[in-house]
């Protein structure tokens, strides 16, 4: 499968097709986009997918803000650089909303990875199952990344409970100190699986922590059948996906409404 035939694939079962991504959460196809709504506010609300054109855009993402502001929600248009019409970033912007750094949507057939990278040296791989777990999680997300890991954690809890054959959790340790996390989520009737999180504390990077977790994550996808994997990469984590197999798809932005 080329590089157009394996988005177009991406597009039709992740975006047009899409399912809810977890517990409480809905999909809607409204006014020419494919929405995800959430009973919890912790959930992930916003725009999957839309099919628009110069003359129906404006429009549309008028009455996107209006729905969810009504439901007093704020909201992620998850816009791609192969989206139309092309100025429609542009128009996002004019609405209110406010862009978060750009990905790029990686994807690499299981079949074509290398799965026999390990850990470092004095590092183990434990799954994560429970909520002492979800708690170290959290910790390394705060490290990692420097943002706040409440929702993230609410989100895994609830994942863990209601649905946990959706998702693999994996913390990296280093005797019993949490230097690295990363989870997987399937998605029943695709071909897909969506990697999240890999992020590592600062004085462990560089070690081959972020390869061994892309290893173990993508054997346990095998072993499910899964086809391909997927990852919306930083600039930091693309070169590294490049060299294990992963083929640069589009490049995707989170757009965010606040609602007032």
């Amino acid at each position: 499968m080329d590089r157009d035939e394996l988005l177009a694939l991406f597009d039709r079962q992740m975006r047009r097709n899409a399912r809810p991504d977890g517990p409480g959460a809905r999909i809607e196809q409204a006014d020419g986009v494919v929405r995800q709504v959430c009973a919890a506010e912790h959930g992930w609300h916003g725009i999957l997918w839309s099919g628009l054109d110069d003359a129906t855009a404006d429009g549309v993402v008028r009455a996107q803000v209006a729905h969810f502001t009504a439901l007093g929600r704020e909201f992620e248009w998850k816009l791609y650089s192969h989206d139309r019409p092309a100025d429609l970033a542009g128009r996002l912007r004019a609405a209110g909303f406010v862009p978060e750094p750009a990905e790029t949507l990686m994807v690499a057939p299981v079949s074509a990875l290398s799965l026999d990278a390990g850990p470092p040296e004095g590092v183990r791989l434990q799954p994560v199952t429970d909520a002492a777990g979800v708690d170290l999680i959290t910790e390394v997300h705060e490290q990692a990344f420097g943002t706040p890991g409440n929702r993230l954690r609410e989100r895994l809890l609830e994942q863990l409970a209601q649905d946990p054959d959706r998702i693999v959790a994996v913390l990296a340790l280093a005797g019993d100190r949490p230097v690295s996390s990363a989870r997987m989520e399937f998605c029943p009737g695709t071909d897909f699986a969506g990697l999240w999180g890999g992020g590592t504390v600062s004085e462990w990077r560089g070690r081959g922590i972020y390869r061994a977790l892309i290893a173990h994550r993508a054997r346990i996808a095998g072993e499910r059948g899964v086809r391909y994997l997927q990852v919306d990469a930083s600039d930091q984590s693309r070169p590294i996906l490049e060299r294990l197999g992963f083929t640069a798809l589009s490049v995707t932005t989170p757009w965010v409404f606040s609602a007032p």
